[in-house]
């Protein structure tokens, strides 16, 4: 009876994983199809309009001057822009964005420094709070970590002559792609969410959502939808479907590129997909019924559903990762039957993404080679992700309610920066310990299966193993008294 169960459920999750791999197929598919269809501004302003810069901020002490000095330096008529920074800070960030404030107020920008002391709603507290006294008739956003080119809104702002569309998201750039192994495998994560999936779903007509900075909204867009709100820890995916089930259209400008800093430590990109995954399955429980309620089409509601589902293959992954079983005896099923009925269906999902992220490395123009080497680092990455993303799956579902983790920042360029003897600090969990273990679980799972002579499950079980071991040891060694030789090693000049 138990090794009955062990199947189905074996099956089930393989059967899921592969659903999530079809549609990243399809994925590929609509973006080939569509990706030339153009969207261009129906007119050009002839008086431009006002524009409020909204800058959130909760103790960014070595990001604040760079992000405010690179917004006063848009290139947009200075008596048409207001700017406000958001700060909820609680540490010295405060004095320094008050004083770089008050430098540029004596030199005639229309910028304020908003500081809450009492953090209700986090980030979408402190963008709601900045609305209700916005005076633009357009909001633009920018995290800490961004650093915007002078011209970004003259590139997007014509795009609001068609009174329908709501909002502009820009596609981001990375400042330090190139300085370390992680950086690397985040930017091509997230090239293949911006460049991939948001050009496919965006100009096959379907839902979307801005990115949470470097977008430009209408502000009537914003109040029509329902303001932010900060039941979810993902507030810019719940807004961007409130607005576009009330009708509002989205553009997607994948040619207008914003630079930003990615996490230097593996501690504080876990955090930061922790709260991606959480906010987005607690998006999910609140929005997708709304969709499925609505008039919208069929094909928008399956996209939207795949959307925001999406975060379960993390938990699938897992379920699949605890349900594979070293001794075909006490797994209820010999590996041959493993072998002729799972790795088809495995592969299918695994296949997928060798396509999905080649096309990203392709459209990247990386030299073709380049996909040997960074897709299976990314798998790898995604297996080391699965414990630490399952587990925010599941306090979602159950309604475990946690605080909004800010991602600490470095004010990290190109080259080589010692940020890891800086004061802010992504926070420690026991999860690195268990990654470990099933990096050694999985270890012997190499073993066995060379020795049973297993060929066709042996690469699947090295993604494993070196998945797991990558979280684990980086998690442990970057901010350890290790930390200087550590990350000497893995750290690259660019």
């Amino acid at each position: 009876m138990l090794g009955i169960l062990w199947t189905v459920s074996y099956v089930l999750v393989v059967m899921g994983l592969s659903a999530y791999g079809l549609h990243r197929f399809w994925m590929v598919y609509t973006y080939y199809r569509f990706k030339n269809k153009g969207i261009n501004p129906l007119a050009r302003f002839e008086n431009l309009p006002r524009v409020t810069v909204q800058l959130p901020i909760f103790n960014e002490l070595y990001v604040v001057e760079r992000l405010i000095r690179s917004v006063v330096a848009l290139d947009y008529p200075k008596d048409l822009i207001d700017i406000q920074v958001l700060d909820d800070s609680t540490d010295e960030t405060r004095e320094l964005a008050s004083g770089i404030v008050k430098e540029f107020r004596e030199q005639g920008y229309q910028i304020e420094h908003l500081h809450r002391t009492d953090r209700t709603g986090f980030k979408a507290g402190a963008l709601q709070a900045g609305l209700q006294v916005a005076k633009g008739e357009f909001i633009l956003i920018f995290d800490a970590d961004f650093v915007p080119t002078p011209e970004i809104i003259h590139e997007t702002i014509d795009y609001f002559t068609d009174s329908g569309v709501g909002m502009i998201q820009t596609r981001w750039g990375h400042i330090n792609r190139g300085s370390n192994f992680l950086t690397k495998v985040q930017a091509l994560l997230l090239d293949g969410h911006l460049l991939i999936e948001q050009t496919a779903r965006n100009r096959s007509g379907r839902f979307f959502n801005f990115n949470g900075t470097a977008g430009i909204w209408r502000k009537t867009c914003i109040e029509d939808a329902g303001g932010w709100q900060h039941d979810t820890l993902t507030e810019d995916l719940d807004l961007s479907y409130r607005a576009q089930i009330k009708g509002w259209r989205f553009v997607f400008v994948p040619h207008v590129i914003t630079p930003a800093e990615l996490p230097m430590e593996m501690n504080a990109f876990k955090a930061q997909q922790h709260r991606w995954a959480k906010g987005a399955i607690q998006t999910c429980k609140k929005i997708l019924p709304r969709v499925w309620e609505s008039q919208l089409p069929l094909r928008i509601k399956l996209e939207a559903t795949f959307h925001l589902t999406s975060n379960f293959a993390y938990l699938l992954l897992a379920l699949l990762a605890v349900l594979i079983q070293p001794n075909p005896k006490n797994a209820g099923l010999h590996w041959d039957s493993i072998i002729l009925i799972d790795v088809p269906i495995f592969m299918m999902a695994s296949f997928s993404i060798f396509v999905f992220y080649g096309v990203v490395l392709r459209e990247l123009k990386y030299p073709w080679y380049k996909i040997l080497v960074y897709v299976p680092m990314l798998i790898a990455t995604g297996i080391g992700l699965c414990l630490n993303n399952a587990k925010a799956v599941l306090e979602a579902v159950f309604n475990h309610q946690t605080d909004f983790a800010r991602t600490p920042k470095y004010g990290i360029g190109t080259g080589v920066q010692k940020w890891w003897n800086q004061k802010y600090k992504a926070a420690r969990s026991l999860l690195p310990l268990l990654e470990l273990v099933m990096a050694a679980y999985y270890g012997y799972f190499i073993w066995f299966a060379w020795e049973k002579e297993l060929w066709i499950s042996l690469p699947f079980f090295i993604l494993f193993t070196i998945g797991f071991g990558f979280a684990g040891i980086f998690s442990l060694f970057q901010r350890s008294s290790f930390s200087p030789w550590w990350n000497r090693f893995t750290v690259n000049r660019v």
